[in-house]
Parts: structure tokens; sequence; C-alpha cells
């Protein structure tokens, strides 16, 4: 697994649907703390997708809104059936997109929910196309336009495969039904997205405000650092404020205050990163708390809020760190 030096154990993907259906773990099944895709069919079939059938929705027809969809009736294809409900005017997914969605899942036979983020109110983000997801979302989710409402027939073969899901009450030969909302789409180039805001103490660290898709340039002063946090914006966007209980997407760069060398970079990495702010170093989930979706923010971690006296791979003990992170989203 690729070390990621501020998202201490969160490993690299979402899985969709693993332990769904189990409310009484009061986990969230949108979390990237869950396990790895390991429990889909690897390598998935690639054929054609088709456009159904699929069991008609019955409520809650518009985009954003919880749907109820009627069981199944007759035989669902064996091939991947995709649906357009309704078409988005927002730009096509490709492979390596994080898209991020709402979704309710069912069985086709017996149309028994197993999950949805709209009770939630909590979206789900995933890289699509990548394998970290179930394969039916995989092949069925590019290409299409977000803002776009779909409805996707899942056999089998693109889901969890002979062995099913016992725990989530899937069997081997399930078809899942899927209601799918395409909110957004976020590529390796994505940035923040508001108003610059003026840096101007001189003791502080500058970070540039380029939105091109490129890391921006982080300056230190050759001065003593900080002994306490610092979170300022660079970019302020105008999203709604950070709960210190969101999950959030982010673009960031780390670099040491003795030196500035770097340590850690999505754009360097050329992916997103996807957490939850009570999983990561506390100068990271006091420092985003309260700050806009949309935001570049400029933060300053002393080591008692970052590794302290723990060593980490190119962070020397007692390292104060400077991050320039990004919100894209909260999940």
């Amino acid at each position: 697994m690729r070390r990621r030096s501020v998202l201490l154990a969160v490993p690299a993907g979402l899985l969709t649907l693993a332990g769904c259906g189990d409310e009484k773990s009061g986990s969230d099944k949108s979390s990237p703390s869950q396990e790895p895709t390991s429990q889909s069919p690897s390598p998935a079939p690639s054929g054609k997708i088709v456009s159904g059938p699929v069991p008609p929705i019955t409520a809650g027809k518009k985009f954003g809104e919880k749907p109820k969809v009627a069981k199944g009736t007759g035989e669902p294809s064996s091939h991947l059936a995709v649906k357009t409900i309704s078409q988005g005017d927002g730009r096509k997914t490709v492979k390596g997109d994080w898209l991020q969605i709402n979704y309710l899942a069912q069985i086709w036979d017996t149309g028994k929910a197993i999950d949805n983020t709209f009770d939630k109110k909590k979206t789900a983000a995933f890289p699509v196309g990548q394998g970290q997801v179930l394969p039916g979302w995989d092949q069925g989710l590019l290409g299409r336009n977000v803002g776009s409402r779909l409805e996707l027939a899942v056999p089998p073969a693109y889901a969890y495969g002979k062995q099913g899901q016992p725990q989530a009450g899937i069997k081997g030969t399930d078809t899942l039904v899927f209601v799918i909302d395409i909110v957004n789409a976020y590529d390796a180039k994505s940035s923040a997205k508001g108003s610059k805001v003026e840096q101007t103490d001189p003791d502080l660290p500058k970070v540039s405000t380029n939105t091109d898709g490129k890391a921006p340039t982080i300056t230190v002063p050759k001065k003593s650092a900080p002994k306490k946090l610092v979170s300022e914006y660079v970019i302020e966007g105008d999203g709604k404020e950070v709960k210190k209980t969101d999950a959030l997407l982010v673009q960031y760069r780390g670099v040491l205050w003795d030196g500035g060398k770097e340590f850690d970079s999505t754009y360097k990495r050329g992916e997103l990163a996807q957490f939850s702010l009570q999983q990561v170093v506390k100068g990271w989930s006091q420092g985003l708390t309260g700050k806009k979706v949309g935001s570049r923010v400029m933060i300053v971690v002393p080591p008692d809020l970052g590794y302290g006296k723990a060593a980490q791979k190119g962070i020397p003990a007692n390292s104060t760190l400077v991050f320039s992170v990004d919100i894209l989203a909260v999940l």
C-alpha cells in the first residue's frame, strides 16, 4: 500500500456495500476506513452494456430525491444493464475520476433494500475504473454526465460473484439494483475554487493561488516555527463549513518547516485523497474544521499536533509541518 503520511490507518479504497445493511454496527458505509474491495470478482467480465430491463422507480423520481424502486419482475439480464433516468449537463466521467454520488441499493428478486446514502445525508466517493468498487460501477459509471441519475441492474458476475455477500444478505445468484445520482466528478487536476485571500504575515509561509491543477508552491520563511497551530485561507471557497466528524476529498502538499522539503503530495502521486477528520493527525482535524468546501487552506502543524517524537518516512522527529490543502468535497 502506498504511504500516506497524513492519512494514518486509511486504506486506499472505498468498499461499496461491504457489510452494508449492518445498521447495528454504527459504521459509515461510505467511509474510506472500510476494508479494500477484495470481495469483488477479479478480473471482472467486460461485455456489452444494455439498457434494461430495470425495475421502475415508483417515487422520488427526481435527481437528489430518495427513490423508491419496485421489485424486479421476470429474469434480469445476464449483462450489465444501465438506464439513464435523467441526463445531467456536467462533463462526462472518465477512468480515474473520483465520483461523488448518492445511491440506493436493493435486491432484484425481493426488492429488499440493502443500503442508501440518502438517509445518511452523506455522499459516497471513490475512483471509478480502478478496481476499487464493484465491476458494475467501474464499467457502468464511465462516460456518464455529472448531474445524471442512472439505474443499474448488476448481475452477480459484475457484483460479488458466486460467493455473494452473506453478511449483507446477498446471495451468489442475486442481481443488484442501484439508483445512482452522480453529484460531481473530480480528477487529479481538481483545485480549490473561490476568492483569493491576501497573505500578509511575514512570519508565516506563503502558498501560491494557482488553480491549474499543478501543485502550489509553499515558501517557508527563514524564521522560527510557530509553537501553536496555524490555519488560514489562501483561497476561500463558498461551500458549507467542514464539521469535525466529516470525511473529506482533498488535494494536498506537505513540506517541512525546516528547509521546506516536500515529504508528501497528492499532486505528485496523481491521485486525490479521501479521509475522515477523525482519522488524521490533530493538526489536520483541528485546522480544517470550520473551513469552507472549495477552499485552499495553509496549515502549520507543530510537533505536538503532528507526529511528535515519532519520526516518519521523510519526516524527522519533532518536525513542524506545513500543508496546503484544497477541500474539494465533504462526503
